[in-house]
């Protein structure tokens, strides 16, 4: 798997763009802004984007969405809970930096189990609420887009419409850290870190 991290956005949100080797078939992750920059670093690693995933609906990780689409002409996936983040302002939270924006309806709605095949690579979908309601993480083999769910020695936030600080642990201890040690954590913002070290050194799950 190719994997290209760019940090995009007002509030420097993580977008990944993961591929597959074999095919050049690719998957935006978290789309929050910056389009040309996303779109820009597709084609010149010589990538074709077939599909577009927000792990969960708030705005700054949703903003180019349909730019890229519109662009690529790829598929639009959330989970079912929070759908109707991409179409309200008042959901996805951007009104609350005084630019409201919304974005177009998912093409698919995911939920827990789902496989979303980009290439010969195939990424299960784990729902984790606790950030937002439907927020998920992506695992392949020994990598997991984690969203906002799990950040290095951190977590998301669960003060927003939709969160909850006892759901967030709970995902996180009964879906994340029961992964093997050497999994590779991608999270929302910041670095990526481990499973292994996030159980050893992540002061909120001790």
């Amino acid at each position: 798997m190719k994997i290209i991290q760019l940090e995009v956005g007002s509030i420097g949100t993580n977008c990944y763009i993961a591929a597959c080797e074999k095919t050049n078939q690719a998957m935006v992750i978290d789309p929050g802004g910056d389009a040309d920059r996303i779109l820009e670093a597709a084609t010149k690693a010589g990538l074709t984007v077939a599909v577009i995933v927000n792990t969960h609906g708030h705005f700054d990780h949703v903003l180019a969405n349909m730019l890229v689409k519109k662009t690529t002409g790829a598929p639009l996936l959330i989970h079912g809970a929070d759908a109707d983040m991409l179409t309200s302002a008042q959901r996805n939270l951007s009104v609350l930096t005084g630019m409201p924006e919304v974005c177009g309806p998912a093409d698919r709605l995911l939920s827990e189990g789902d496989i979303v095949q980009v290439g010969e690579l195939k990424f299960k979908v784990v729902h984790t609420p606790g950030h937002t309601l439907g927020g998920i993480c992506l695992l392949s083999g020994k990598t997991a887009f984690v969203g906002d769910t799990l950040f290095a020695e951190s977590i998301g936030r669960s003060d927003f419409p939709g969160g909850s600080y006892s759901q967030l642990i709970n995902s996180i201890k009964e879906k994340l850290m029961v992964l093997d040690d050497d999994v590779k954590a991608y999270p929302g913002h910041g670095p990526a870190t481990t499973i292994g070290w996030e159980k050893r050194h992540n002061p909120f799950i001790q």
